[in-house]
């Protein structure tokens, strides 16, 4: 828990490394280095999970069937995801962090949140201890980061994107405000497609466009999300920087802009949401033992499908146990225009579980 600091404004740092997974595979292989690379599987229906920035040149980025990304670009290399290895250069990453404060929030293997408002040594500016925090890393793992600061996570987060990769940018309290009003809403952290499509047919493209709507027209169409969105359209975020908080599930959702009904299609909407919720759980360390599958039908009609096992599962396992779980309300009536997948029952990973587990079906 971070306490309120003060009568002054918090100082945060969101740090991101730069290509996480790719730059590490391409530090341990020079062969690699400076070519379009791939973390992933190359398979008909792969993944990738990161790209390295000579791949993102041509329109390569995470979460894209990997049959798309090869066919951006031909000459992309792909390579297999070595966990354990982002692990532990994660681990070194940590203890660089801990160096200046305990109140760190791992959102991920390569970003988190730290609160430095009071630090270990007394450094007044939040800026020092990124260029800090980036140097070290550098000199421990051989790999750069960037960072963002700012007197809140929301602002800390935008601002760790400005000058990637290696580098840093600052949003100060009186800047604030105005920089938000200046960036594309599609760009706000938390904005997914389908509710940057939603604002555009609301005439809200801007963070000024936002910041114009009232709280109640903000919370009639985006019900709950509407206090959120007024708030940050005027660079409030009061969220404070919980270490290690215990979480009793992970679970990651999209609304599509257009209803699918089609199983091959629903299954590779899946297939982003799963990797989103498995980097988190690679960040914390953490398995579980429940998965569970929302479905939201064009009607707005919910249902949740859900199986728990005997022992945490691993990637492969879950992949497979939620498309199964989608499997099993096909064929649909409806047009489908939400999936969300959900893991449960967590356990932090002991090291009788670094094994591949099988479902018998």
């Amino acid at each position: 828990m971070a306490p309120e600091r003060g009568a002054g404004p918090r100082k945060i740092i969101h740090v991101d490394m730069d290509a996480f997974y790719a730059s590490v595979e391409q530090r341990d292989n020079p062969e690699l280095r400076g070519k379009p690379l791939a973390v992933g599987g190359a398979a008909a229906r792969g993944v990738v999970a990161a790209a390295s920035y000579e791949a993102r040149a041509f329109g390569v980025r995470s979460a894209m069937p990997s049959v798309t990304a090869k066919r951006k670009c031909p000459e992309l290399i792909f390579v297999p995801p070595r966990f354990e290895v982002y692990r532990a250069v994660s681990a070194q990453i940590r203890d660089v962090f801990a160096e200046h404060t305990d109140l760190i929030e791992p959102l991920s293997l390569d970003e988190a949140y730290l609160d430095v408002t009071e630090n270990r040594f007394n450094i007044p500016a939040a800026s020092t201890i990124a260029e800090l925090i980036r140097a070290k890393i550098l000199e421990v793992t051989g790999l750069t980061a960037s960072a963002g600061i700012s007197y809140n996570k929301f602002l800390a987060k935008m601002a760790s994107d400005q000058n990637k990769p290696n580098g840093q940018f600052v949003i100060t309290p009186r800047h604030g405000p105005a920089f938000v009003e200046t960036l594309p809403v599609k760009k706000f952290h938390g904005v997914g497609p389908a509710t940057a499509a939603k604002m555009e047919a609301l005439g809200i493209e801007t963070g000024a466009d936002l910041k114009e709507r009232s709280l109640p027209f903000l919370q009639q169409h985006f019900g709950k999300s509407g206090l959120w969105y007024y708030q940050i359209a005027r660079g409030i975020d009061k969220r404070a920087v919980e270490p290690d908080r215990p979480r009793k599930s992970i679970g990651a959702e999209d609304t599509f802009a257009a209803d699918i009904v089609e199983l091959d299609a629903s299954l590779a909407e899946l297939k982003p949401l799963i990797a989103k919720v498995w980097g988190y759980c690679e960040g914390k360390g953490i398995r579980g033992r429940t998965v569970t599958l929302k479905v939201k039908f064009a009607d707005f009609q919910q249902i949740t499908r859900s199986r728990t096992v005997a022992m945490p599962i691993e990637l492969r396992d879950f992949e497979e146990l939620a498309a199964d779980l989608l499997r099993s309300v096909f064929p649909v009536r409806k047009g489908i225009r939400l999936l969300g997948i959900t893991l449960s029952s967590l356990g932090d990973v002991s090291p009788s579980d670094q094994r591949q587990l099988r479902f018998e079906v």
